[in-house]
């Protein structure tokens, strides 16, 4: 069989759009709100979700037929755990002021329910390879949104996009801020990243209303 059949390149491309796990799912909204004020931050995130997830439903896959029932979760934990003290240590070494800016929320990465819910539904009943996909699939489509978000949050919010500046020198008054722009202080609060986010949800059910929950009466 072919590394990417068509069931395979399903279970990459259907998070991204029509079963993403944020917009459509609604999982991992906390994260989404909580670090994407900065787009650097976003992709940092998005990365290690990522690995963590990819590897993590490999693991879960080759110990499947040998993990008893009872303490499944226990050892889904410490697979997730192990997996994000390597990402988390890996950011010590070579982005130690980012890490201490995700510290917190790379922690959390243990109880996002992605993650957790893609163990449990897929990885502990398919083979490595297609619980592999699923798990970059997911934690993709995922990282799609965050990086959305943060791209949207930093702009409007600090004028920069990954620390640059790109709409010109608010003091300066250089670029768009010559002609009376101002950056929005509340882009950058967590509120805002709840309305940009619903906004993301509105435009991809008014592309795809077969998203759109049907009224039963």
């Amino acid at each position: 069989m072919a590394l990417l059949s068509k069931k395979h390149r399903a279970l990459v491309t259907n998070p991204l759009n029509d079963d993403n796990p944020i917009t459509v799912q609604v999982l991992g909204i906390c994260s989404a709100l909580a670090i994407t004020a900065q787009l650097k931050a976003s992709i940092v995130m998005a990365l290690s979700v990522v690995f963590v997830l990819g590897m993590g439903n490999v693991v879960i896959s080759l110990l499947r037929n040998v993990i008893p029932s009872k303490i499944r979760i226990i050892v889904q934990l410490v697979v997730v755990a192990a997996l994000v003290i390597i990402v988390d240590q890996v950011l010590k070494a070579f982005a130690y002021e980012l890490s201490k800016q995700l510290s917190v929320f790379i922690g959390l990465i243990i109880t996002n329910c992605i993650i957790m819910g893609r163990f449990e539904a897929f990885a502990l009943g398919n083979k490595p390879w297609d619980s592999f996909l699923d798990g970059i699939g997911n934690a993709a489509g995922y990282g799609i949104i965050l990086i959305i978000v943060g791209f949207f949050r930093e702009l409007l919010g600090s004028g920069t996009l990954l620390g640059y500046p790109v709409l010109g020198d608010p003091i300066q008054k250089t670029g768009l801020y010559a002609l009376g722009y101002e950056n929005n202080g509340f882009m950058l609060l967590s509120p805002m990243a709840l309305i940009t986010l619903g906004i993301i949800i509105w435009i991809q059910r008014i592309k795809n209303k077969k998203l759109i929950e049907s009224e039963t009466h």
